[in-house]
C-alpha cells in the first residue's frame, strides 16, 4: 500500500543579502497512515521550514512531494483550496496563530464557514460545540476570547481549528512547547486519543526527544536542513549511530540512578547559506576525520530500517 505523504529530495532554498541560505537541502522520508512521523532538531534546523513547504505555506525550490499517490509538488490556487481540507497545521505558539479579536467559537468555525460546510447558523454551532467538546473546552468557553484563556485551552483552541474540516493529515509544529510539563502530558494524550479516533496522520516537530518518543512511530533527525538519521522511534532510543543523534539523546535528563555521561559538543555551527561541500556536522563532531570536511556524506540504510548520513557510521 502506498504511503499517505511521501517526500522525495524536498529543498527550500532563501535568497539572501550574503547569499542562498539553504533551510532544507534534500529530504526524503515516507509517512504511513494512522503513524506519526517526527522531526527533531536543534531550533534553527528547518524543521518548521519542512512543515511548512510540505503544507504549501512556502513554496518548495525543489523535489517532489506526494500526497496520497498524487503529485501535490505545484498545485493551483483552486487544487490548494481543496488540499487544505486534507492538510493542516497547529502552530507553536497557541496566542499569535489565532486572531485576538475574534471568540473561541468563531475561531473553529471560521474553517466551516469559508468551505460552506453548513446550510444554517444552528447545524454550524452545533458542530462548532462538538469541536470544542472533542479537545475538552466547555461549552460555556464559546464566546470568551483568547486573552481569557491559558494557554493550555489556546492550544486547544488551536488543535479543535486544525481538525475542523476533518483533515488526514496534520502538521504539528511544536505544540506543546510553550506549555507547562503537566499541560504538556494532557495535550499530548488528547492527540493520541484524537490519532486514534479519527484515524490521523500526524508529522510531530519538536526539539523535546522525550515528547517525540512518547507520539512517533517513526524519527527523522534534522541538521542544518539535512536528515543526519531516520528509524523508527523505538530504534533510535536503544541504537542511536549519528554523533548528533547520540549527543542529543545524552541531554535528556535522567534521574540520579541512571545517569548518563553527557556528550557536548563544541566548536562552531556551519553556516547554511552557500553551503560548502562536506558534512555540516563535522566541525562539531568528536570523530570528524578528513573526509568529512570534503564529502558530503549520503543518508545510507546501515540495518533494515535505519538510515544514517554519516561517512563512518
Amino acid at each position: 500500500m502506498a504511503p499517505l505523504l511521501e517526500v522525495k529530495d524536498l529543498k527550500k532554498h532563501f535568497n539572501t543579502p550574503r547569499g542562498l541560505l539553504h533551510a532544507v537541502d534534500g529530504v526524503s522520508f515516507t509517512v504511513e497512515k494512522g503513524q506519526t512521523l517526527g522531526v527533531v532538531g536543534e531550533s534553527g534546523c528547518g524543521k518548521s521550514t519542512l512543515g511548512r513547504t510540505i503544507l504549501h505555506l512556502l513554496d518548495p525550490t525543489a523535489g517532489v512531494i506526494r500526497f496520497e499517490g498524487r503529485d501535490i509538488t505545484v498545485v493551483k490556487k483552486k487544487e490548494l483550496h481543496d488540499l487544505r481540507q486534507d492538510m493542516q497545521m497547529i502552530f507553536q505558539d497557541p496566542f499569535s496563530s489565532i486572531n485576538p479579536r475574534m471568540t473561541v467559537g468563531q475561531i473553529i468555525g471560521e474553517p466551516l464557514n469559508i468551505y460552506k460546510l453548513h446550510k444554517d447558523k444552528q447545524e454550524h454551532r452545533a458542530h462548532v460545540l462538538e469541536l470544542m467538546s472533542t479537545v475538552g473546552l466547555a461549552e460555556n468557553m464559546e464566546n470568551k476570547y483568547p486573552h481569557e484563556l491559558d494557554g493550555g485551552r489556546r492550544q486547544r483552541i488551536g488543535i479543535a481549528r486544525a481538525l475542523a474540516l476533518n483533515p488526514k493529515f496534520v502538521v504539528c509544529d511544536e505544540p506543546v512547547s510553550a506549555l507547562d510539563v503537566s499541560i504538556q502530558a494532557q495535550i499530548l494524550n488528547l492527540m493520541k486519543d484524537l490519532q486514534k479516533q479519527r484515524e490521523l496522520t500526524y508529522m510531530f516537530i519538536t526539539h523535546d526527544l522525550s515528547v517525540v518518543k512518547h507520539i512517533s512511530d517513526h524519527i527523522c533527525v534534522m541538521y542544518l536542513g539535512t536528515l543526519v538519521e531516520k528509524t523508527s522511534a523505538q530504534e533510535l532510543f536503544r541504537n542511536p549511530v549519528h554523533p548528533y543523534t547520540q549527543a542529543l539523546l545524552s541531554a535528556i535528563p535522567q534521574p540520579k540512578l541512571v545517569q548518563k555521561e553527557r556528550i557536548l559538543l563544541k566548536g562552531e555551527i556551519s553556516s547554511p547559506i552557500n553551503v560548502k561541500p562536506g558534512c555540516r556536522f563535522a566541525p562539531r563532531c568528536p570523530g570528524c576525520r578528513g573526509v568529512c570536511r570534503q564529502q558530503t556524506p549520503e543518508l545510507k540504510e546501515t540495518a533494515p530500517g535505519h538510515f544514517v548520513a554519516c561517512h563512518f557510521a
